[in-house]
Parts: C-alpha cells; structure tokens; sequence
C-alpha cells in the first residue's frame, strides 16, 4: 500500500516523515473559490476534498486499490472571517494585528481518497495570541514567515513567541491533525498510517 500527500506543504511533510510515515508527494491544481457564507469547517472539509479529487483526476494511476491518497487544507477563522494565506505584506500585517491579543480557532480538513471513496473530516484547535506591540508586528511580519501560511503565521516558527496557549492539537495549526487522520484512516477503511511501505 502506497500513501500519496496531496500537498506540496513542506509542514505536512515534515509531521509525516518525524512520525515515521512512508508517502509520495504527488500534486495537481484544485479549485479553491469558496461559496459564499461558507463556515469555516466546511470550508477546509471541501477543499481537502477537491485536492484529493484533483490529484487522483490528474494521475488516474493512483486510482488502484494500492493506493490512498490524503489531502488537508486549513483556515485561522478570527471573528468569524475565514483567514487564508496573506496577499501580500498589508494583508499579513492585517491578520497578525487582528490575532494580537485574541484567540482564535485554527481549523483543518482532512479527505482519504481510496478506491474511489472520500471521506472527509476536520480538527479545530484554539490558539491565544499574547498582546503585540506594532514594532513586534511590524518585525514579525518583515520576518517573511507568514506569507504561505493560513493566518498569516507558523505556530512552530517566529510566531511561537507570541502564542501564550493552544487547546487542542498543535499539529493541526501546522497543517495535519495526524492523529485524526489516523483515526479516520482506521475508522473508515480499516488501515493505519503505519500499514504504508
């Protein structure tokens, strides 16, 4: 059996290699418009969803039995709007004043793609940012961390100075609720994330 990470996220890749997981990185290009009104969970549910879709549409190879293809996509939802990854520097410096001082909640979903069989599911993870000075943002956001990352920040990076408390899974906020998708894994087809060669 063959895991393929439908993700070009070098985070993900790192939570599956330091958990000692065999996978193959294979990815293709997935429609991320969103509907709108959307919550935010159904959001990240959806577009695992097409990202798996879109790989196995792209490399109809990986369509056998011997194959499970895993996707996640994950938002920082902020007083209800969905935050994605920043557009620039003023829409980085935009999300990290608007984390300074709050909480917020880090959601990710997860799609198994197996034999022509998705199923979906999502963590969420709530994460308190300490007060920042503008100086601390401004630094922060010169840093050039936050720019591929939902919200504009990397918990395990720069970011972490700043983080006073997380309730939930931390390797969610990085982009990969391992544990869930182990358990879903094993819930839904009865395999485990150890069973891949």
């Amino acid at each position: 059996m063959k895991l393929i990470l439908a993700s070009g996220s070098p985070r993900r890749r790192e939570i599956l290699s330091n958990a000692g997981i065999k996978f193959t990185v294979v990815t293709s290009d997935a429609d991320e418009t969103l509907p709108d009104g959307i919550e935010a969970v159904d959001a990240v549910k959806l577009l695992a969803e097409r990202k798996a879709r879109a790989t196995a549409a792209a490399h109809p190879e990986l369509a056998g039995e011997e194959y499970v293809i895993l996707a996640a996509d994950t938002v920082v939802e902020n007083f209800g709007e969905i935050l994605g990854k920043p557009a620039d520097k003023d829409d980085a410096r935009r999300m990290v004043t608007m984390l300074s001082g709050y909480g917020h909640s880090a959601h990710t979903g997860i799609c198994l793609l197996y034999n022509g069989n998705a199923v979906t599911s999502s963590e969420t993870t709530y994460v308190t940012f300490d007060d920042m000075t503008p100086e601390e943002i401004e630094e922060y956001v010169s840093s050039g961390e936050p720019y591929d990352k939902a919200g504009a920040y990397a918990i395990q990076g720069k970011a972490s100075l700043y983080i006073a408390g997380i309730t939930g899974d931390f390797f969610n906020v990085m982009g990969l609720p391992i544990h869930a998708v182990n358990v879903l894994l094993r819930d839904s087809f009865g395999m485990r994330l150890t069973d891949f060669d």
